[in-house]
């Protein structure tokens, strides 16, 4: 456990997956009010990438990652691998499988994920995936690559079959806002289900704004949503998941105190 994760951070959070935009000024300072102490910029492509580590350079608590979204796998790869190198970016993604929208034809999909799980396999690097109706092809290509050390399935919207076949591979689960729905009482019986020191929390935002604020754009400052949801499902005090997921996340993206800024 990282020595500064102490009692006064108990209700303080990470946000492990979100985008941010032009906006971006105001709701790091939301978020910050709110307690979320860091949050992780997520790239999509080449472009988004580029734009997530300007992002981290600018603003304290903030770290970006590489990657080509299945959604854009179709552009394919050119140019992430060297951005790994830059500094701030802490993760290799977010890529995977997208069955649902089939925005690049499957083949390729398939093809660029494989491709950046060797990336996060060569350079050490922690892989974010995306994976939507496309359970079992997900884990064919991590199988067959050789699933990351660390890996993590984002905005989990799997069940409990799911959420075992990711923890079995050593994966990490993050849920959001997804959590907070009605309609996802599989996704609450995965969160039931899975060790709290397997799990991290993140917004999605802009998209999946938690209950009560659907229908509204989403900001990292609503992370504390997530995290009572994800506490009452679980039977634990709030203050046990913010600490628990914070020290997690810190450990998954190998950030430290001199990461933070303490007030």
């Amino acid at each position: 456990m990282p020595e500064f994760i102490s009692d006064e951070l108990c209700l303080s959070w990470i946000d492990s997956h979100c985008h941010l935009g032009e906006n971006a000024a105001e709701v790091v300072s939301s978020a910050q009010r709110a307690g979320v102490l860091g949050m992780i910029t997520v790239g999509t492509d080449l472009a988004t990438s580029r734009a997530a580590i300007e992002v981290a350079q600018k603003f304290e608590g903030v770290w970006a990652t590489a990657g080509v979204h299945p959604h854009e796998a179709r552009h394919g790869l050119a140019g992430i691998p060297d951005l790994l190198d830059q500094e701030f970016v802490v993760a290799v993604g977010e890529t995977g499988l997208d069955f649902h929208y089939d925005h690049s034809p499957r083949n390729v999909q398939m093809e660029i994920f494989a491709a950046q799980v060797a990336l996060a396999n060569e350079r050490e690097m922690p892989l974010v995936v995306h994976t939507r109706k496309a359970w079992n092809e997900t884990f064919l290509v991590l199988d067959k690559e050789g699933i990351p050390e660390k890996t993590v399935f984002h905005c989990f919207s799997g069940g409990p079959d799911e959420a075992i076949a990711c923890l079995e591979r050593g994966a990490l689960l993050s849920f959001s806002g997804i959590a907070t729905f009605e309609g996802a009482s599989d996704v609450r019986d995965a969160v039931a289900g899975c060790p709290v020191d397997r799990i991290m929390l993140e917004t999605d935002s802009p998209y999946l704004a938690p209950v009560p604020l659907r229908g509204r754009p989403n900001e990292p400052a609503n992370l504390v949503h997530v995290g009572n949801s994800v506490a009452e499902t679980m039977g634990l005090p709030v203050e046990d998941i913010a600490k628990a997921t914070l020290v997690t996340a810190c450990e998954f993206y190998g950030l430290e105190s001199k990461d933070f800024e303490f007030s």
